[in-house]
């Protein structure tokens, strides 16, 4: 995919400004598709350019008039395209995974710290999903029944509350893991260090 696509999905779902794309982006686009908003407005100003998006001057009082941004045929037209190719299973390159098999070769204390931070930063994302599914999709003010957009929206969401489950089930596995194998270690050491050990 290309930040294209992710792009004129979500001014198909709601036509905006540059900005507010951006903050979208930041919301809820942005995890499972990151950008930073200097790379949104430069292939935004592409898109317009190619006749995939085009924009309309909304006057604002005591501020610059802005533009808002929605999909032109053409751009309705490539993503559809793209939406019928086929896509395949994405390889996935996870530097924790191969720190984690590293630690048989090193003291585990400094990884366990850093498996610390990323469970820490899944559990924020975890509750930022949980939040936002609890006010657009099951709280008392969701829209009832959701529309076809609402519902498939909340479908994606629903991906990324099982991801993060799964993911902070995996890393209390993982911290669990490195615990007993630094016990071992540590008992060991102490073993070799007492009098009358063979190694001494």
């Amino acid at each position: 995919m290309a930040l294209e696509h992710a792009i004129l999905v979500s001014l198909l779902e709601k036509p905006g400004s540059g900005y507010e794309l951006a903050r979208r982006f930041d919301r809820s686009i942005g995890y499972f598709w990151t950008a930073t908003h200097q790379q949104i407005y430069r292939v935004l100003k592409r898109m317009e350019s190619d006749g995939w998006v085009e924009a309309r001057e909304v006057p604002q009082q005591g501020r610059p008039d802005k533009k808002r941004y929605s999909v032109a045929a053409p751009g309705q037209a490539a993503l559809s395209r793209w939406l019928h190719e086929p896509i395949e299973p994405e390889s996935v390159r996870h530097d924790l995974a191969v720190k984690i098999r590293g630690a048989a070769f090193d003291d585990p204390s400094e990884l366990m710290r850093q498996v610390e931070r990323y469970q820490r930063t899944h559990s924020e994302r975890l509750a930022h999903y949980l939040a936002g599914e609890l006010r657009d999709f099951t709280g008392p003010d969701a829209p009832e029944p959701l529309d076809t957009m609402q519902e498939l929206q909340h479908v994606v969401l629903r991906g990324g509350i099982a991801y993060e489950r799964m993911t902070l089930a995996w890393l209390d596995d993982v911290l669990a893991t490195l615990h007993r194998i630094r016990e071992a270690q540590t008992g060991r050491t102490r073993a070799a260090e007492r009098p009358g050990h063979p190694e001494r």
